[in-house]
């Protein structure tokens, strides 16, 4: 992992990852996509990490792939890296949907092509008031990826996501929250703590009965209904004796705030 272009940190049991490569709005190098898998995989594995950050350094979230260095491929008729690069976004965004913890997109500024995605492929979306998001593949002759085609149109709708994705259009914070894109935004000077607090929120709930709500509104979004009563059947019985669900009974007859293992 290129310890200079993704930052790993970890505060309050909150684990934050900033793709760094501010000069170029961090537009993924040959080894980010790479570096941000393992960050995530690290994030997954520590458990004392409860929830996860993604966000980007500078004035930018992710402007995608770096347009420069695809020319180069093409000025030499390569496309075999192409697949490669294709290949780890795919493990990045199913490895963010399977991890057992929310991801929040900490989009802080600029989110254009797979950056707009990435951000799609995570659990919760808040945006800095000066952030503005278009699917620009478009504009270079490309189809969209990092499972955008998927992610935007479970979340606008198909025509909504046909004229974001044929035209590329930019669009700002206000309207992406409108559109039910973003969750929330808030005012840049502010941005970062007010996302960090509502991580740090998630970070003191109850991991487990969190792991299994994320699994089954995932399953709500493209399954069945029975499928989603079986779940719900088998994740209730999974967690209705846990030492959590002991404690929030508690705190709830109690009338105190719960404290979480």
């Amino acid at each position: 992992m290129s310890a200079s272009h993704v930052l790993y940190e970890v505060h309050e049991r909150v684990a934050v990852i900033t793709l760094n490569r501010p000069e170029l709005m961090n537009a993924f190098s040959d080894t980010m996509r790479e570096g941000l898998l393992h960050a995530l995989q690290q994030a997954e594995s520590t458990p004392e990490v409860r929830c996860v950050v993604l966000t980007g350094a500078g004035r930018a979230f992710c402007a995608g792939g770096d347009v420069a260095s695809m020319t180069e491929l093409q000025a030499r008729d390569d496309a075999t890296i192409i697949h490669q690069r294709m290949a780890v976004g795919s493990q990045v965004v199913h490895g963010i949907r399977r991890m057992p913890k929310p991801v929040i997109a900490a989009i802080n500024g600029a989110a254009a092509g797979a950056g707009i995605n990435l951000a799609l492929a995570c659990d919760l979306r808040f945006a800095s008031d000066k952030a503005q998001f278009a699917e620009s593949f478009v504009k270079i002759g490309l189809v969209p990826d990092w499972g955008g085609t998927f992610l935007l149109t479970h979340l606008v709708g198909t025509s909504k996501a046909m004229e974001l994705m044929m035209t590329g259009e930019r669009i700002d914070a206000a309207e992406a929250l409108r559109l039910g894109i973003l969750n929330r935004i808030f005012p840049d000077d502010a941005f970062r703590q007010e996302v960090m607090n509502f991580a740090g929120k998630l970070a003191r709930g109850p991991a487990g009965t969190l792991a299994r709500i994320k699994q089954a509104i995932y399953l709500g979004a493209t399954g069945t209904l029975a499928e989603s009563l079986a779940y719900e059947e088998q994740a209730q019985g999974e967690v209705f004796l846990s030492p959590d669900a002991k404690e929030g009974m508690r705190a709830f007859l109690e009338k105190r705030p719960p404290r979480f293992s």
